[in-house]
């Protein structure tokens, strides 16, 4: 059962003032007779990092995948709605075009295209050339190491230049809603320094996030709300700062177990 904790009060005016810009309610992912997803309810403000956090298994991933029609053969029942519209079943292509974009668990570069033409490809729904060149520039200027491999094939890139550029082609579509998978996974301290920097930059410029985070502790700190999943449930849900101070998330996802 979803339990808001102390410091968040839902049914605010402030809350209620404006409209979702995604809601999930009674989402349910099956695959075969495994039950992934128990029927979990989740919404998102414009303008918000919420984080997702929960041991691996969780149904966190499965979660993205259902929200953005990337799931392979499965069962998805449920109601998911975003900017105001059912979009429950819609293509990952449909989404992007209407500004919706996932930057996946593992990255998903075009291996065999180079960094440039990711960029690109991440611009596909757009028409307006000068603009895409403009942001080509911004996402160099931000992320130096992929302007040096600007023409380098992307399967050639560390894991984290991969990162920056998954990203970063994410970004090239203007998402008023982003949604990350695991952005930490596998990369080293710096680089993961770099890549929650950018994270609370693009947040700080207007773009919604919804992060999927394995260190709960950074997602926690970046984020305004989050919740927790657990086995396929929400378990846990309110302000950020809150389940930092919280007994159960000390102890089940930060080490501190006792406090």
């Amino acid at each position: 059962m979803n339990q808001p904790l102390a410091g968040t009060v839902p049914g605010t005016m402030s809350e209620n003032a404006r409209a979702a810009l995604l809601k999930v309610s009674g989402l349910t992912v099956s695959y075969g007779g495994i039950l992934a997803v128990k029927g979990i309810d989740l919404e998102i403000h414009r303008g918000e990092l919420i984080a997702l956090i929960g041991a691996n298994g969780a149904g966190k991933t499965t979660t993205l995948k259902a929200i953005t029609g990337t799931l392979p053969a499965c069962r998805v029942e449920g109601h998911i709605e975003y900017a105001g519209a059912a979009v429950t079943g819609s293509s990952a292509f449909d989404l992007v075009k209407r500004r919706l974009a996932m930057v996946p668990e593992g990255r998903g570069v075009f291996t065999r295209m180079s960094v440039r033409e990711n960029l690109l490809m991440g611009a596909y729904t757009r028409t307006d050339k000068a603009g895409i060149e403009d942001d080509v520039a911004r996402w160099f200027g931000i992320f130096p190491r992929l302007k040096e491999r600007a023409t380098q094939y992307a399967g050639t890139l560390s894991g984290g230049e991969q990162q920056m550029l998954a990203m970063a082609r994410a970004l090239m579509s203007h998402p008023d809603l982003l949604l990350l998978d695991e952005p930490s996974m596998g990369l080293a301290p710096i680089m993961v320094e770099k890549i929650f920097e950018v994270v609370r930059d693009i947040a700080a410029a207007g773009t919604t996030i919804l992060l999927v985070e394995q260190n709960a502790r950074l997602a926690l700190e970046a984020a305004n709300r989050a919740y927790v999943m657990e086995s396929g449930l929400i378990t846990i849900s309110g302000a950020a700062d809150s389940l930092l101070s919280d007994r159960r998330v000390r102890e089940a996802y930060l080490g501190e177990a006792g406090v």
